[in-house]
């Protein structure tokens, strides 16, 4: 693939080239059909599939590379691709190809009493810029949702994953070109220099409309803090899962072990588990018993010590994401206690209640302010693929613009399209 970048400029002129490219790109991914679009999202799968001997090769020297460099294990986790994850990376994006297509899409409709008519019409942001860390998967889906929601985007991804991604692109930009569309609709970064991730927040020179982080604590905070342009904010997962009072014994077990130890190193994983103290003697116990079976080590306070030894919870443990295979569980004497601790130490992102009484679970749903609120479903549903929306950018935690998993909708935004017939305002 010829990323047309040479190799002897700096990071911060070959930032302005990317961008002056992506935005001449804009104008012919904007017009291109729905047709055409669903056909290059179509052939970017297939060749994913073609290119899985390349992609599978250049992961696994990204793993040796990152293990020596003492990459975590739950960063590895998110790092590694085998033959089913890069089957699923290619499905997500055949997924999208299938959704409908959402531009000119009227919003609202209506006609004033002066005669004019006017319309909200979904339109593209434009170009998007999205730095992200480890995840090679995000290359993929990062790439087909913005082409299905009409935009260009500027990939920045972590160095542990540089190989992957860039075999990774390799298969979406032949995809474009295959459909007729231009390759540099989406461009990745081609150098690991930090110097370019401050050149994409400058905005380059007005090129990109819009940044997305998707990583850890001090990425986001960067971003958020050095951005000229607006961000969308992927906040880490500080989870929850709350059992009621009325928590069917079985469920409880089940989703609290999903919730935890199906991946830990996703931002879906539970990280405080919180139990009402009139059901904890019954049901701590069975349920610590089938997270310590999977090597999940348990940090409780007092009460949940009292219980079922465990190492003793810090203050800090309530406002950590782990990543990894721990968990603080607090003991909380009402609902109303464990949605204060939710709205004290939580991220906004993901809560789950477990409970059998309607009325507690509509309380819950209803007071607790999260992008995401489950009841009775482990919080590792906190996937855009699996809210139907073929992959995801990321899980919005702000309040403006896209919350929770943010596919192609989350990646538009509208216009005003108003007809008259001669009207002039008095």
């Amino acid at each position: 693939m010829n990323m047309h970048v040479p190799t002897t400029d700096t990071p911060e002129a070959l930032m302005l080239a990317m961008g002056a490219r992506a935005r001449a790109a804009a104008k012919a991914v904007r017009e291109a059909s729905a047709q055409t679009r669903s056909a290059a999202l179509s052939a970017m799968a297939r060749h994913i599939r073609a290119a899985a001997p390349a992609i599978l090769a250049a992961n696994d020297a990204d793993m040796a590379r990152s293990a020596a460099d003492g990459l975590s294990p739950s960063m590895l986790d998110r790092l590694k691709l085998d033959p089913a994850r890069l089957e699923a990376m290619a499905a997500a994006v055949e997924d999208v190809a299938g959704q409908p297509d959402q531009l000119g899409e009227v919003m609202k409709d209506w006609t004033r009493p002066n005669g004019l008519h006017m319309q909200r019409v979904r339109i593209p942001i434009g170009v998007i810029g999205i730095i992200y860390e480890s995840r090679p998967n995000v290359t993929a889906d990062a790439g087909a949702l913005c082409l299905r929601s009409g935009n260009c985007v500027i990939l920045r991804g972590g160095s542990d994953a540089f190989g992957s991604s860039t075999e990774i692109t390799k298969a979406l930009r032949a995809g474009l070109k295959e459909a007729g569309l231009p390759e540099d609709a989406i461009q990745l970064v081609a150098t690991t220099d930090r110097a370019a991730v401050g050149a994409m927040l400058s905005g380059l020179d007005g090129a990109i409309d819009m940044i997305i982080p998707r990583g850890g604590k001090s990425l986001v905070g960067r971003v958020q803090a050095e951005a000229r342009v607006p961000v969308l904010s992927h906040l880490e997962g500080i989870c929850h899962t709350y059992i009621h009072t009325e928590a069917n014994a079985s469920k409880a077990v089940s989703l609290t072990l999903n919730a935890k130890m199906r991946r830990t190193g996703v931002c879906g994983s539970t990280e405080t588990l919180l139990i009402d103290a009139a059901v904890a003697q019954t049901l701590l116990p069975p349920i610590a018993e089938a997270l310590t079976a999977k090597g999940c080590e348990l940090r409780g306070d007092a009460a949940a010590q009292a219980i079922v030894p465990m190492t003793a919870a810090t203050e800090e443990d309530w406002r950590t994401e782990y990543l990894a295979p721990i968990l603080s569980v607090a003991i909380v004497p009402s609902i109303e206690a464990a949605v204060a601790h939710i709205a004290r130490y939580g991220s906004g992102h993901t809560d789950c209640i477990v409970t059998e009484d309607q009325a507690a679970a509509e309380r819950f749903l209803h007071e607790v302010d999260s992008a995401i609120v489950l009841v009775n479903a482990s919080t590792q549903y906190a996937d855009g693929g699996e809210f139907g929306f073929g992959g995801e950018i990321g899980i919005g935690t702000g309040r403006l613009h896209a919350r929770g998993p943010v596919g192609a909708e989350g990646l538009t935004t509208y216009k005003y399209v108003v007809r008259g017939s001669g009207q002039t305002r008095p």
